[in-house]
């Protein structure tokens, strides 16, 4: 009876097993840190691709886009070229109280042209576009299509933005200088079968896009001379129908 009352009074042991909150699920930290290194990820594999893809001058293009002190100057005309790169291109001409020689004033233009000493590598692909040369009639400055990179939408007389960022340097460059200017519409042939011919009307209407150009860039429109346009009567090249035949002539009269 004794051991039996004994087995009877035993204390109850009550063991509660309390669930993992949330089922042992630990935060959203993980997801935050997994997102950011699969970003990094992308843009390592981005970063190689662009420098597998690319030619020297266009990844130097890129650094000197992304470099800060590249400074643009907010609503210029010809957007993307800077002030201080402007500033340099034509800090090789004399002031114009002092341009009494055209050789030496057409001199400095070239320099300023030659895109040797740009700082950036925009500006530097834009003067390819110019070839210069001496005349008797004074300094002839072509604007000149690229095979790659035309300067005027095709068969029309409407510019690329390219050529309203050139217009406007060489608008800088020139407008120290107080000589009058020419400008010749030039373009390449057509095929004869075309039952309207358009080489006379697209090469003044080019020419006259670019002194629209001029203007806009604040050049002094009563120093413009002349507007001619020349069709395809004077090809650069053997081959008339070549496109690097089509150019706009900016002449620096004497």
């Amino acid at each position: 009876m004794a051991a039996g009352k004994g087995a009877n009074n035993a204390p109850i042991i009550i063991k509660r097993i309390e669930a993992a909150p949330e089922g042992g699920h630990h935060g959203g930290a993980w997801k935050v840190a997994y997102a950011d290194f699969v970003t990094a990820m992308m843009a390592f594999f981005l970063l190689m691709w662009l420098l597998n893809a690319t030619s020297q001058e266009q990844r130097q293009g890129l650094a000197q886009y992304f470099t800060p002190s590249m400074a643009r100057s907010a609503g210029a005309a010809g957007d993307g070229i800077e002030e201080g790169v402007r500033h340099a291109v034509q800090s090789t001409l004399p002031d114009s109280e002092q341009a009494g020689d055209f050789d030496q004033v057409a001199q400095a233009v070239q320099k300023s042209l030659t895109g040797t000493g740009a700082e950036s590598m925009q500006l530097t692909n834009l003067l390819k576009h110019v070839v210069t040369r001496m005349t008797d009639e004074g300094l002839v400055i072509e604007l000149t299509d690229l095979t790659d990179a035309p300067l005027f939408v095709q068969d029309t007389g409407q510019p690329m933005p390219e050529l309203v960022e050139l217009v406007d340097v060489i608008a800088r460059v020139i407008g120290r200088t107080r000589n009058q200017i020419a400008l010749a519409g030039h373009v390449r042939s057509y095929p004869e079968m075309m039952v309207a011919n358009p080489v006379w009307s697209l090469s003044d209407a080019r020419a006259h896009t670019v002194r629209n150009l001029l203007e806009r860039a604040r050049f002094d429109p009563k120093r413009v001379q002349r507007v001619s346009g020349y069709a395809d009567r004077k090809n650069r090249t053997g081959n008339p129908m070549d496109p690097t035949n089509n150019r706009v002539e900016l002449i620096l009269l004497r």
